[in-house]
């Protein structure tokens, strides 16, 4: 017997609120919201009400244009999803919602948080999220398809939060928000590796131009891996020594800086899933400790 169209109701607008929700990549969006929020406390210069209040705001805003942003990235690339088992069954290529409502919902979302930011804290901030938005949608995403030079690409807007977060709160960008974006560029580097290192088969599949499914020996990857591991390495130090974090920071940054380049050393040693994978979870430890570094150092020195 089939169940009465009342009793169908709460279930299809559950899974549709479902959908909407994994087009947004709430996970992401976490993540984003946490740097914007370092960047935005490292660049305030009192706790007052009204800075407050603008944190808020900023968080919102942040939040709406990172949740748009990623759908419309997913209906721009619903085909290569499609090809890919790691993502065919997101919402798009899986047929669960129609590329109007993606692009609907995904356009609306982010051009009212890039608003919100503009309006509701300062003008700078929204033309940094605008900056990230077309950063991220019209250069790094079609060059996916044409070049591995767009993981490079990709790191300039995957950057950008803190720097909204810090002139939300100061106004302007200062030698602080130069260093935060240092920071996260040249991590987002030997993590994005070692993800297309982890899928190369799906991204080859697809036709996605990373560096390792163009790079058939697999040598320069471990390589850039390598090089853009010292990097971070070396910006890592730039907060402690313009005087925005102190030795605390400096330690943190520097164990998992070490950690992630003794993983990349790995990784260009032997070019595996499991050096992949170890290198992307020594990653994905360095943002949250090096992050909670310069927030605990702010507010308890």
């Amino acid at each position: 017997m089939s169940r009465p169209a009342h009793a169908l109701a709460p279930a299809q607008s559950l899974a549709a609120a479902s959908d909407y929700l994994a087009l947004s990549k709430p996970r992401v969006v976490l993540m984003i919201l946490v740097v914007t929020a370092v960047g935005f406390m490292m660049g305030s210069t009192a706790l007052t009400p009204e800075t407050a209040l603008r944190f808020l705001h900023t968080l919102l805003g942040t939040a709406l244009v990172a949740g748009g942003t990623l759908a419309l990235n997913q209906y721009l690339e619903r085909d290569l999803d499609a090809l890919m088992s790691r993502t065919r069954g997101r919402p798009l290529p899986a047929g669960r919602m129609r590329p109007a409502e993606a692009l609907l919902f995904g356009a609306a979302t982010t051009a009212a948080g890039t608003l919100w930011l503009t309006l509701m804290t300062r003008p700078l901030a929204g033309l940094v999220t605008a900056m990230t938005v077309i950063g991220y949608l019209f250069l790094y995403t079609p060059l996916k398809r044409r070049s591995a030079l767009c993981t490079v690409a990709g790191a300039f807007p995957g950057a950008l939060p803190p720097v909204t977060g810090w002139v939300a709160a100061r106004g302007r960008i200062e030698p602080g928000a130069i260093a935060l974006f240092a920071i996260l560029f040249f991590w987002q580097l030997p993590h994005a590796l070692a993800i297309a290192q982890l899928y190369r088969e799906d991204y080859d599949r697809a036709g996605i131009r990373m560096l390792p499914t163009v790079d058939r020996e697999r040598g320069s990857t471990g390589r850039q891996a390598l090089l853009n591991c010292m990097a971070l390495l070396c910006v890592g130090l730039i907060p402690t020594a313009i005087g925005l974090a102190g030795w605390v920071t400096l330690a943190t940054a520097t164990c998992c800086g070490l950690l992630m380049l003794g993983q990349c050393a790995a990784m260009a040693a032997r070019p595996t899933p499991r050096s992949a994978r170890r290198l992307l979870l020594a990653s994905y430890l360095y943002v949250p400790a090096v992050m909670t570094a310069l927030v605990g150092e702010r507010l308890f020195a």
